[in-house]
């Protein structure tokens, strides 16, 4: 389930993720019609009825299901369930997953790491400095004052082992080739407290994924669920919990 996004919130997402399927219908719609009066093959008018109904539907999807600029909730309430406590967002981004955890838990603080690198920019744009678009959204959402940013490898996180009580990461590790996510998942159980919750959230290779997007957002390739539990588990983490959102396959883990 997603709420609605703050007109004041911009999480930055690439307009083609939220609304390109949107002048596909239109040149789709347009071209119909034309054929149609024309009176062209009715299997050119066949294939361009497939395409309008395709990419509208897939706006729907996007809009209405997915919706990877709005605002998102936590997938499981067992994450942090006594509400309090210093939690690490690797790979926070724009401020998406930092957001879900601070209004989620709103007696809790948060330090919200990512190296705000040429990946962030790839993703979020140049407009500003990405720092700058991750502290308006939390100003935005009124959780700045219980948030803290710091820039760092997820891979060798700049903090001493068992610094946090809770960990989040979405849609950031699996950006990583495997010996990349086997170092990540490594760091996050050193800086995890001993009984501490580990919330991983992946892009999941599921059909409303491929339905909308086909391979464009395949950041864990071809990894499925069973893939990452066995490494989560490597890493020092017990599985709690697992189950799938529209885009996401989530893993809720606590560090033995």
């Amino acid at each position: 389930m997603q709420i609605s996004t703050s007109a004041s919130i911009d999480f930055g997402y690439p307009w083609w993720l939220s609304y390109g399927h949107l002048p596909v219908l239109a040149a789709a719609v347009s071209i119909l019609l034309l054929g149609y009066s024309r009176k062209w093959s009715r299997w050119w008018v066949l294939f361009l009825g497939v395409v309008a109904l395709w990419s509208g539907a897939a706006l729907l999807v996007e809009r209405f299901v997915i919706d990877v600029n709005g605002r998102a909730t936590l997938p499981t309430q067992a994450f942090l369930r006594s509400g309090v406590g210093r939690v690490l967002d690797i790979g926070a981004g724009t401020g998406r997953s930092s957001i879900m955890v601070l209004q989620s838990r709103p007696q809790a603080t948060l330090v919200a790491l990512d190296l705000f690198g040429e990946s962030f920019q790839q993703h979020f744009g140049r407009s500003e400095t990405p720092q700058q678009k991750l502290i308006a959204n939390l100003k935005a959402a009124e959780v700045e004052q219980r948030a803290t940013i710091a820039t760092a490898d997820m891979r060798k996180l700049p903090f001493e082992p068992a610094a946090f009580d809770a960990i989040v990461s979405a849609y950031a590790i699996d950006h990583l080739n495997r010996q990349g996510t086997d170092q990540a998942l490594a760091e996050a159980a050193r800086v995890l407290k001993p009984g501490g919750d580990f919330l991983l959230a992946v892009i999941s290779n599921e059909k409303w994924a491929k339905f909308a997007f086909g391979p464009l957002l395949s950041h864990g390739g071809t990894h499925g669920a069973d893939w990452w539990t066995t490494h989560v588990q490597k890493a020092g983490f017990q599985i709690l919990e697992e189950g799938t959102r529209p885009l996401t396959f989530y893993v809720l883990a606590r560090r033995l």
